[in-house]
Order: structure tokens, then sequence, then C-alpha cells
């Protein structure tokens, strides 16, 4: 060290550092203590949010405690030595973090986290003054951010309410100490000293520093907060091309081994019986739940009775609208379940050396399509299968290879494990019901071989029921979209869900026995419903995936449950493509998508909450009210120039610019006028008061604004004494006079005499514009 300081250039700086001033010092042990555990909430609520193997908190909140300690006991001491230390410190994370970055550029929240905290533990070491203090709450309160953004549930919340108490005081402090006020610890010192309970008792109540008004002030924020965020609309809030993108270690660039790309389901065989099954004749059986699907296989068997039965999480998803998570269909029937026909065409498509996006074809389809980006991270291990909305276009996966079906399905080379994490950019068409009816029926050769394709033996039986239900509408289904919806929902009406059904014997057929028995297991609707449409020559296929899940509007996720699979109909259309139908009693019939996206969604909830506590009719006629108003106001903005002018504000980095822009010359004229209208309002005020006591409320505002406010705890003479010292005599002197008047008139009924006070007043205002042209 002492070589390095004989260094002449290093020399050199070090006489220009020592003979810098010293600067001032923050003396608040309570405001660095706050500031401390307010970064160490942040740093925790980042650890909870990442759920990381590794946490931060075990060696960052150690060091900065430290770090605060040796800060505070040199904190009068230029620490040259140390701030070069630390200098060289910044530089070595810098260097760590930015080999980092490179490895994780599909997500760099968790990245720049930990390149705050370890540089905030190494800023924790230098903290002489309140400036230095306020970085380290901007750290506390970006972590807190950053811990939002990576959280999948309410796990952050409480370290967000624990940051809410700890920054009203924190505040407090910081804004004494940039008034240059006494320390707050010397002032409760002082009062300890003076023994005196009735007054100690008094200032600690009316100290802005109580738990009551921090309390308070806590509950009013809290509730201002749940209020704008229940009224706050929701937007696609996906604005750039850089997508979450993470696996555990030994994922990465996993191929398919020995061109192997069937689909491996932990809880089935290949063939669709149930693993393990002692029977072992492929007809089912109960066996043992393991919260499996079975639906998620090259082959499933529906002669099986395995309800999931035990409820647990799968995904969360962070979608910019709802949908139906698909994952598999099928086309060809075998008469007690469903196989992909095709399984031998299936085609690897490879990533993008540079990042690890996947480019999948889209058919060719006329329909209005709107990109709808979904990010997907895995809570349980699940088979090789890759959920998404229909028609994905890119894929954002971190092995080296997927597979893709002739069903337009996507397979991974390995079981989607806990803590995977992927993201889907969908090209979804719109539903459009007047498009769709006047598709027609010219399906292209492959469409009809294989969507087509049903027993003849069976084809006959199915289309007189199909017919015998669509008559029950009472009027003519012109076209297959209108065949479609209104068979759907006569499934629905006249076929029940029945779990006690006996399993078939081989060579049994599953439509046969539901439509003899009146209904059948959920995703037997399903099955009938396919069959039915094909006797119809309206091609349709099985598929199965997840539906939407629960919403939860604290974290923006769909929670998505294993008992959330199950089996619908996609029905083709020619130019538009495939369309989703739901024929399970208990399920729309279409399911929800983009379309039924409501921003307003969260005060819908709460609505829903607070309309169970009243009567129905009241809940009836603010319903409609409110569903009114909102029409109203969505019709304005999406339809006009109005609307244009919204598209381009949300739709673009540009026009946000331009947006926020906007907004803050609106806010700024709009704060002008407020002042203007209240000024207005206030000399409307004044002009209808007594000449007396208008002219002593004059006198006031002429003094508030020269920095002498009355506090209303005040009465006049207590005011004019509190004057007395900081008055010249004779502008001292107009301030009693006035305020004495006013008092007699008040108090004692008599008139004074308004010429000579307003001609005093008139003095008073030229003594202080004299006095402000000598200064």
């Amino acid at each position: 060290m002492q070589q390095l300081r004989n260094n002449p250039t290093i020399r050199e700086l070090i006489e220009k550092m020592e003979a810098m001033p010293k600067p001032p010092t923050e003396e608040s042990i309570l405001f660095r203590t706050l500031v401390q555990i307010m970064v160490i909430v942040g740093i925790i609520a980042t650890d909870v949010a990442a759920q990381s193997l590794y946490p931060m908190s075990i060696w960052a909140i150690p060091l900065s405690i430290v770090g605060a300690i040796v800060s505070w006991r040199r904190r009068k001491k230029k620490n040259i030595a140390l701030k070069i230390a630390l200098a060289m410190g910044m530089i070595i994370t810098l260097m760590i973090f930015l080999g980092n970055l490179v490895q994780s550029l599909n997500d760099t929240r968790l990245v720049l986290a930990e390149f705050l905290v370890q540089l905030q533990v190494l800023h924790s070491f230098d903290l002489p003054r309140r400036k230095d203090l306020g970085y380290s709450m901007i750290i506390g309160l970006i972590l807190i951010g950053v811990s939002a953004t990576l959280s999948q549930t309410l796990a952050f919340a409480p370290w967000l309410l624990a940051l809410l108490l700890l920054g009203i005081p924190t505040l407090v402090l910081d804004y004494r100490s940039r008034m240059g006020l006494n320390v707050w610890e010397e002032n409760f010192r002082q009062l300890k000293q003076e023994k005196n309970l009735f007054r100690q008792k008094q200032l600690w109540q009316s100290s802005p520093l109580s738990p009551k008004k921090i309390l308070s002030l806590s509950l009013i924020i809290l509730s201002l907060g749940l209020f704008i965020f229940a009224i706050m609309p929701r937007y696609p809030s996906y604005q750039i091309q850089s997508f979450p993108v993470s696996a555990p270690e030994g994922f990465e660039n996993r191929d398919f081994q020995g061109g192997d790309r069937s689909i491996v389901n932990p809880g089935y065989n290949p063939d669709g019986t149930l693993r393990g099954d002692i029977m072992g004749d492929g007809q089912g059986g109960t066996g043992v739940d393991d919260g499996g699907y079975y639906g998620f296989n090259t082959t499933i068997n529906q002669n099986t009775n395995n309800l999931i039965t035990e409820r647990k999480i799968l995904f969360r998803i962070r979608s910019q609208a709802p949908g139906f998570w698909r994952v598999l269909s099928f086309d060809r029937y075998t008469g007690q379940g469903w196989e992909i026909s095709r399984e031998d065409q299936t085609i690897d498509v490879k990533r993008n050396f540079w990042n690890y996006q996947f480019n999948i074809s889209l058919p060719a389809i006329t329909a209005e399509t709107k990109k709808i980006i979904q990010t997907y991270t895995v809570v349980r291990d699940l088979p090789n299968i890759i959920p998404a909305l229909s028609y994905p276009q890119y894929l954002y996966f971190p092995s080296a290879v997927i597979a893709l079906d002739t069903e337009g399905s996507m397979r991974s080379p390995a079981g989607l494990i806990e803590g995977l994490t992927y993201t889907v950019i969908s090209r979804v068409p719109y539903r459009s019901q007047t498009d769709l009816q006047l598709a027609g029926d010219n399906y292209p050769d492959t469409i009809a071989k294989y969507y087509l394709d049903i027993p003849p033996s069976a084809k006959e039986n199915l289309r007189e029921k199909a017919e015998e239900l669509m008559v029950k509408a009472g009027r003519e289904l012109p076209s297959n979209y209108d065949k479609a919806l209104y068979l759907a929902q006569a499934l629905k009406q006249n076929y029940q869900v029945k779990t006690d059904n006996p399993l078939l014997e081989e060579g049994e057929d599953i439509i046969t026995a539901f439509l003899a028995n009146g209904g059948g297991f959920p995703d037997q609707f399903a099955t009938v419903y396919t069959m039915m449409l094909r006797a119809l020559d309206i091609p349709a296929r099985f598929t199965v995936g997840f539906a939407s899940g629960q919403f939860n509007p604290f974290t923006g996720y769909y929670i998505v449950h294993n008992t959330d699979a199950h089996a619908l109909t996609e029905v083709y259309f020619p130019s538009y493509g495939w369309f989703y139908f739901d024929p399970l009693p208990g399920h729309e019939i279409i399911p929800p998508s983009f379309q039924d996206d409501n921003p307003f969604g969260v005060l819908g909830i709460f609505w829903k909450w607070i309309a169970g506590w009243l009567p129905p009719p009241i809940t009836a006629f603010i319903t409609a009210l409110f569903s009114t108003i909102t029409d109203s106001i969505l019709n304005i903005f999406r339809g006009g120039w109005l609307g244009k002018l919204w598209q381009f504000l949300t739709g673009s980095f540009l026009g946000i610019l331009v947006g926020v822009l906007g907004l803050i010359i609106v806010v700024f004229f709009g704060w002008l006028g407020f002042l203007a209208v209240r000024k207005f309002l206030y000399r409307n005020y004044l002009s209808r008061l007594n000449p007396t006591e208008k002219l002593y409320r004059e006198m006031l505002d002429l003094l508030k604004e020269k920095g002498y406010p009355k506090l209303p705890s005040q009465t006049p003479k207590e005011y004019c004494e509190s004057l007395r010292d900081f008055l010249i005599l004779e502008q001292w002197e107009i301030v009693f006079l006035i305020s004495n008047n006013y008092v007699q008139w008040r108090y004692g009924d008599i008139t004074p005499n308004m010429d000579y006070l307003t001609s005093q007043y008139q003095l008073l205002k030229k003594s202080f514009a004299q006095l402000s042209l000598l200064k």
C-alpha cells in the first residue's frame, strides 16, 4: 500500500482528495438504520420473488450491515484508501455483471438485480452524507420493483407492505435532514431529560413519527393504491422483443436421442394405458391417481375412469389475453380413444444459433389475426409437450431443437421440468361469426382425408342422431358454423356427465355406449361431438389442453391446475382455419379468447365480491349501469380518429413517448388552470366578507407569502407577538393595528375606521416591496 501511495500519479490524486473539504455528514442513527432496513427488505423481496437456490440475502445482508457500521464510524474521515478499494471492487463487479449478462440475454431482470445488490453492498461502506443514503433508498425501491416483476405469486406482498411502513418515517427524516432541522434523536433525548410526562406524551403524539400517524397514513396510501389498481385498465404489456426464457441446469441445448420424438407421459404407457396397470389389456382401470392427465399421449384410451382428484398447480402463465392453452390434437378415432395417425411424419425445428427463438411456419389462412404473447413457468414436472395458444409463430425455448407434429403440436426433447420458463408468440385468428357462416364447405384434400374419417358403419347412425338433435332448434341451420354451434349446445342439454358408468369390454364402442347411457365421462363429450360433426361432413378433430385457469389480478398471472386439463373439439372452416367448440356441460361453448378480454377485468372481480353482499335488484341495476358506461367508453376508443390516436399512443415506443409528453403538458396546464380557478374562488369568497375581516385575511395572506404563516392554534395576539423579532418596528405596528381592530370588531362589535386601516395596509405592502428591492 505504501508503494502505491508513493506513486506520483496516485500521490497527486490523494493530495487533491485530501485538499477537498469534508462533506457534511448525516448524524441521524435512526435515519441510517431505517435506510439500511429498507435495503434489506428489498434484497429479501428479490430473493423471495426469484426463488433462487442460492439467495443473495445470505451474503448481501451481513456485508451491507457491516458496511453500514463502518460508514457510521468513519463518516467524518476522508477514507481515501477505502474509496479506492471500493472503486476497484465496482470495476470487478461490472466485469462479472457483463459476463452474466451475456449468458442471460433473454431475461436480464435477475442479473440486473444481482448487480444492483452488489453495488449497494460496496456503496454501504461509504455513506457519510444524506445524499448517499438517498441513493440507498432508491436502490431499495428499485429492488422491490424488480421483485414485483419477477414474482408469480403474492409472496412479495408482505415485503411491499413492510417497505411502505418503513418508507414513511424514512422520508420524514430525509425531509428533516434536507431542511437542516435538528436530528430527531437529539430532540427526543432533550424531551426525555425534561421528565415532563404530559409534555412528552403530547409531543410524541404530535410527532410525524408517531406509530398512530404512520399507520394511518399507510392505510390511506394502501387504500388509494388498491382503488387505483382496481380501476386501472389492463392493456397488452409486452412492448419488447426479448422474452423470458430460462431452465434448470442440464436442460439447455437438449436434443432428441436416437431419433425418438414420441411423447413421454410419466403416468401412462405409449398405448394410452395407465403405467403400472396390472391388467395390461388396454382396458384402463382405476389404477393410482398421480394427478396426471391421460390425454397427453400419442394414443389415448378413453375407456378409463382415472379422473384427477388431487388439485395441483402446473403452470403460471403471463399472457396478453386468456385462452385455451392447447397441447395436442388427434385425428383418428379408435373406438375407445384417439391416436395421431401420422406420428411418423413429425419434423424437427431447430432454433436460431444466436438466440432461443424457433420460427414456426403458419398455415395459409385469410382470417385476421392478433399477436398474443404468453410466458409459461412450469411449477411441476410435465410430459414433453409444449402448451401454447393456437397458431404459434415464434417459440422461445432453451433446447437446441423441438419437434412439430402434423397437428401443429410442439414437443420438447425432455419433459418440462419444474422451474422451466418459455415464451410463445401466437397469431390467434379473430372469431368472426359472419365470416365463418360464409366459409362454405370447399375443403382441401388433406383436410377431408384425415378429419372427415369415420367408420362407415357408424356414420349413418351418428348423422341421424345429430340431425335429430338439430331439429329441436325449430329453424333451419344454413351454415356449418350454425350446425356446430347448435349441436354443441344440444349435447350439453341432452346428455349428462356420468362418472359411475361401467368400463367397456374389448371391442365395444365408446360413442355407442355414451348415446345409450345418456352421457359419460367428461372427455367423451368431445369425442361424440367430433364424430357427429364428421358424420355431417364437417371436418373436426379431438384436442386436449388446459382451460385459462384462475387469473390473479395482483400478480397478472393465470394459475393453471391439473384439474384444468380437459378435451374439446376443433372445427375447420375453409380459408379461416381451426376454431374451438366445447360441448362439455358447465363450460362455455366458445372458450375465452382475446376478444373477450376486458381492460377493466380487475374492477369486475372486486365488483363480483361486493355484489355477493347486495340484494339482487340493486346488483342488476348497478351491473346494467356499469356495463352501459364501460361499453360507451370502449366504443369511443375503438372507433374513429380517437381510436386510431389511442392505438398510436399505446402501440409503439414513439407513441408512448408522445403520450407521456402530451400527458405532462396536459397536467401542467391543468395545474395552472386549477390554480387560476382556486384563486378566483378565493377572491370571490373574500369579496363576500365584512371589510374588516377581508382586510385581516389579506394581511395574513401577504405575511404568509413573505414566509410568516399563522398557525391555526395561534390567536391574533399570539401571532403578533411571534412576529416581533422578524419584522421591523413600522411593519409590526401596522400588523398589530389591523389585528387589534379585527379582534375589537369580531368580539366587541366595534366598527373600525376602514379608510385609515386600508391606507396602513398599503404602507405595509410598500414596505415589504422596498425591502425586497434592497435585497
